[in-house]
C-alpha cells in the first residue's frame, strides 16, 4: 500500500507542476505584494502594520482558494477522463488511491504555505512568520481533506467548491457570531434567541476554530507563541482524521 500511494502522490505533484500551478502562485504572490506596497504608501501612519496585515490576510485567502479549487478541478478531470477507473483496475485498494492523492495534495499545500510565508518574511520577524506558516499549513491540510471529501460527495465543481468555501467561512466567523448572540445588548430571555444561540453553539462545537489559525496579529504585534500550536495541531489531527474517514466511506460505497 505504501509504495503505490507514494507513486500516486508523485504523479499528483507532477500534475500540479505541468498545470503551471507554481507559476500561478508566483503571479498571485507578486500581485498581492505589489498591492500591499501600494497600500503602505497611501497610509499616513502604521504603514508597515497595514502592509503586513493586508499581505498576510490576502495571501491566506488566496492560498485556501487555490488549494481547494485545484484539488476539486483536478479530481473532476480525473473522473471525467476515466483515469480513476483506470487506476482502480490495477491491483490496488481504493484506500491506497485516496491516501496517495491526499499525500500529494498535502505536499502541494505545504509548498504553497512556505512560498507565501517567504514574502511575509519581508514585513515580520522570522519566528513569527515561522509560527504563522506552520499554522497556515495546518489550515490548508484541513481544506485539502475537505475538498477531497466534497468532491467524492458532489462530483461537480460548483457544489463541491461552494461547500468548501461555506465550511471555511463559517469556521472563520462562527466565533464572532457567538459573541454577537451572547452580547448583553441582545435580549437572551426569549425562546427564539435561546434556540438560535443553542444552534450557533452547536455548530461552533462541531467546526474547527479556524479563526485561531494563522493570526495576522502575530505578524503585526509579534504576539505569537508556540504554545498555540498544541491546540492547532490537535484540531488538525482530529478534523483531518474525521474527513479522511468520511471520504473513505463515501469512496467505498460508490459503484464504479
Amino acid at each position: 500500500m505504501f509504495y503505490p500511494a507514494l507513486t500516486i502522490a508523485g504523479f499528483t505533484v507532477l500534475e500540479a507542476l505541468r498545470n503551471r500551478l507554481i507559476w500561478l502562485i508566483g503571479i498571485m504572490i507578486i500581485g498581492v505584494f505589489a498591492l500591499s506596497e501600494f497600500a503602505g504608501e497611501l497610509a499616513i501612519t502604521e504603514s508597515g502594520e497595514l502592509q503586513s496585515s493586508l499581505l498576510a490576510a490576502t495571501l491566506r485567502i488566496f492560498s485556501v482558494f487555490v488549494v481547494s479549487l485545484f484539488i476539486i478541478t483536478s479530481m473532476v478531470r480525473e473522473f471525467n477522463d476515466k483515469e480513476f477507473e483506470l487506476v482502480l483496475s490495477l491491483p490496488i485498494a481504493r484506500a491506497t488511491y485516496y491516501f496517495g492523492k491526499l499525500l500529494g495534495y498535502s505536499v502541494l499545500a505545504t509548498v504553497i504555505a512556505v512560498l507565501v510565508s517567504l514574502v511575509v518574511l519581508l514585513h515580520a520577524p522570522a519566528t513569527q512568520v515561522l509560527l504563522w506558516s506552520a499554522s497556515l499549513t495546518c489550515e490548508l491540510l484541513i481544506v485539502a481533506a475537505l475538498s477531497l471529501l466534497c468532491m467524492f460527495t458532489f462530483n461537480q465543481i460548483t457544489p463541491a467548491f461552494s461547500a468548501v468555501m461555506a465550511f471555511y467561512l463559517l469556521s472563520r466567523s462562527v466565533s464572532a457570531i457567538q459573541l454577537i448572540g451572547h452580547s448583553p445588548l441582545v435580549d437572551s430571555g426569549t425562546v427564539s434567541q435561546w434556540v438560535i444561540n443553542a444552534i450557533v453553539d452547536g455548530i461552533a462545537f462541531l467546526l474547527p476554530n479556524l479563526d485561531q489559525f494563522a493570526l495576522t496579529d502575530w505578524l503585526i504585534y509579534h504576539t505569537g507563541d508556540w504554545s498555540v500550536m498544541g491546540p492547532i495541531l490537535g484540531q488538525t489531527v482530529i478534523y483531518v482524521g474525521l474527513l479522511v474517514a468520511a471520504a473513505l466511506f463515501d469512496l467505498y460505497r460508490k459503484n464504479l
